[in-house]
């Protein structure tokens, strides 16, 4: 009896050559911690999203002088093995733009009796791609409460601007209110982004002056 004791005993004991520390090592390397997810970018028609030496402007932006700009709204995507930068609608289901909506949009052009804004989106709707939307214009006697001697003191290309739908068949806008105008303008010199200065809109890199119907959302982003 006693000799089937002690081999019971010995049964039970850990072999020396079982790599038991060995597999407790290659568990622990295998343990990889994780890199923190980045928040989404969402940007604007006009907003700065890259520039040629980083990336190749893909689907939703375009190149102008060596940088990259978001032609519509939505999330930056960048595809670092292809050096891709694009951006995409924060969702799939457009809206119908209807009288009375407050819209997003960038100005393709100034004339003189009419300002032309590619529509980007619907306050209150996502700001996302729209169905029946047309290139607008903003009337001469639809800016504002108030004489306009010169349209080209109110728009210039590439402002963001915050207006209000007056007619869909002639797609009219309108910024006739303090919460409407522009937004974001960039220097007609440099294309920097242009700062309120005593009621009028300084350069902060060249120090060009410049005016315009603003939105009394300037600069907030607020939409």
């Amino acid at each position: 009896m006693a000799q089937e004791t002690e081999i019971a005993e010995d049964e039970t004991q850990v072999q020396p050559d079982q790599p038991v520390e060995e597999t407790v090592e290659e568990t622990a390397d295998e343990v990889v911690e994780e890199e923190p997810k980045e928040e989404p970018r969402k940007v604007l028609p006009g907003d700065l999203i890259g520039t040629s030496e980083e990336f190749i402007p893909r689907n939703g932006a375009y190149l102008e002088g060596g940088n990259i700009y978001a032609a519509a709204s939505g999330i930056v995507n960048i595809n670092k093995k292809d050096r891709a930068i694009s951006v995409t609608p924060v969702t799939n289901t457009p809206p119908h733009l209807q009288v009375g909506d407050i819209v997003i949009g960038q100005v393709t052009d100034v004339k003189d009796s009419v300002a032309l804004v590619e529509i980007a989106g619907i306050k209150g709707k996502g700001e996302r791609e729209i169905v029946n939307a047309e290139q607008a214009a903003i009337h001469v006697s639809n800016v504002k409460d108030a004489y306009v001697k010169d349209l080209y003191y109110e728009f210039a290309p590439f402002d963001i601007v915050k207006a209000r739908v007056l007619d869909l068949r002639n797609m009219r806008l309108s910024t006739v209110n303090k919460e409407l105008g522009v937004m974001k303008a960039y220097c007609g010199n440099c294309r920097t982004v242009l700062k309120v200065d005593n009621g009028k809109l300084k350069c902060p890199k060249c120090e060009r002056t410049e005016t315009r119907k603003l939105s009394s959302d300037y600069g907030t982003g607020i939409i």
